[in-house]
């Protein structure tokens, strides 16, 4: 049914793009600036084991955000898709469905954690010089899981809901009291690994409460106690729509598991030694989930517009939204190619000082690693959009063509005959790859007929 009342159906898409993309965006960066700040304040005042300790963490916030995409943009999706369609009620249902499931699996992740922290540090290739560090932070900062989630994946339905800008709100809030107490914590109270860990639960905890006030407040539904109770064909409709987004992320976190395994045993094996890499690639992660903020940030914001248009069957719009964030995507790849092969040296500086060996490293992971980022635009993208216009099959298989299809099999097999340089060249093989994937599905899907039909 057509609702030409609805912005995202009658409004340039132009324009669109950047009332959803922009407070997405920052949204992003925001929830990407609580693992940098945290990296910058470890990194001057604890040193390369606190980095390195960080990065053994990293596998449990990736798999905090996998449940909140898997709720947050599955919800997002159905809803709107409903919305589009006329089916309000649905709709309501859809995210009702989406927030308990976020607060459910939060606490569940939490509880998991807290009864096995060590034999999952153990499984996660924690060296023994880097344990202690790792603990004392992973132990505090599971206490945010939950709220972790609802923020993330609450933001997506507050988005969903034609409120980007409150969305950026709670995520921008909540990483500047991480900040701000970081610094109290870390170098006024010399807290080290805990203050850390404190300061930034005590930013979700903010975030996820404002997330909550909105959710309860919506602005073109009304959400009931009763819609929390989650339906099973409600269920069923959010889990699949956002698997692909899911599978992504936990595809990141196999493959980052994987990935701190190999730098530790071909590190020990190299002149780098065992920390030295796992902390390198600790570092350039987070600053390259810095470029895929506005990425993902983009794909995010596209999402309501593909999805209403789509189930209000205006394809055009579809098709030209599409194009429009790839192409600001393209433009942002390049920049961020640029940058990281022209500057890594000053870019890893920023997160203290190293030895010699510390430099080399993180230079030689930058420029090898991540020199396909210039492409690394499409896969996110396009899988979003699949999903956005309810083929969530296509963005599953999509998701998982980078992390489990090349990446990780090349992670295993190619140090097997160059040693730690293997899992460089792992990445560019990687992303050029699904890059062509990609672009082959997005444009057969394009090319069909309905897409080029005349419109606004």
């Amino acid at each position: 049914m057509d609702q030409p009342q609805n912005p995202l159906g009658v409004l340039p898409v132009r324009k669109l793009l950047m009332k959803f993309a922009v407070p997405s965006i920052i949204a992003m960066l925001t929830s990407a600036l609580y693992n940098i700040v945290d990296q910058f304040f470890i990194g001057h005042s604890v040193g390369e084991l606190g980095n390195a300790a960080t990065n053994i963490a990293f596998p449990l916030t990736i798999s905090s955000v996998a449940i909140a995409l898997l709720f947050g943009i599955g919800g997002a999706s159905a809803f709107n898709l409903a919305m589009g369609q006329g089916e309000k009620e649905e709709a309501v249902g859809y995210m009702g469905t989406a927030l308990s499931g976020m607060g459910v699996c939060g606490f569940v992740l939490l509880v998991i954690t807290q009864l096995f922290l060590h034999p999952m540090l153990g499984f996660f290739g924690t060296p023994a010089n880097v344990m202690d560090y790792a603990s004392v932070y992973v132990r505090i900062t599971s206490i945010g899981f939950p709220m972790l989630i609802v923020s993330t994946g609450g933001g997506h339905l507050i988005r969903a809901d034609g409120s980007p800008q409150f969305s950026m709100l709670c995520n921008l809030t909540g990483a500047i009291i991480n900040t701000i107490l970081d610094a109290l914590f870390v170098f006024g109270f010399h807290m080290g690994m805990a203050g850390a860990a404190w300061a930034t639960i005590i930013g979700q905890f903010v975030a996820g409460f404002m997330a909550l006030y909105y959710l309860a407040h919506c602005k073109t539904v009304t959400l009931k106690v009763s819609d929390l109770k989650p339906k099973k064909n409600s269920l069923k409709r959010v889990t699949s729509l956002g698997a692909a987004p899911c599978s992504n992320q936990l595809a990141m976190m196999i493959v980052q598991i994987v990935m701190n395994k190999s730098l530790t045993h071909y590190g020990a094996l190299s002149s780098y030694g065992e920390a030295i890499p796992l902390a390198c690639a600790g570092i350039i992660s987070k600053v390259n989930q810095v470029y895929f903020s506005f990425i993902i940030g983009i794909s995010q914001g596209l999402q309501p517009i593909i999805s209403f248009n789509y189930g209000a069957e205006k394809y055009p719009r579809v098709r030209k939204a599409y194009l429009l964030a790839s192409g600001v995507g393209l433009i942002l790849s390049v920049c961020a190619f640029v940058l990281f092969q022209t500057i890594p040296k000053q870019i890893i500086a920023l997160f203290g000082n190293g030895s010699p060996e510390y430099v080399a490293f993180a230079v030689n992971y930058f420029r090898i690693f991540l020199f396909f980022t210039f492409l690394n635009f499409i896969q996110p993208i396009t899988s979003n959009c699949f999903t956005a216009i309810g083929k969530p099959a296509r963005g599953m298989f999509l998701s998982l063509t980078r992390q489990i299809l090349f990446l990780l099999p090349l992670i295993l097999i190619l140090p097997l005959f160059w040693g730690l340089d293997g899992i460089l060249f792992a990445g560019p093989i990687a992303d050029g790859t699904a890059a062509v994937v990609s672009a082959w599905m997005i444009g057969k899907e394009l090319r069909q007929e309905k897409y080029r039909v005349s419109g606004k």
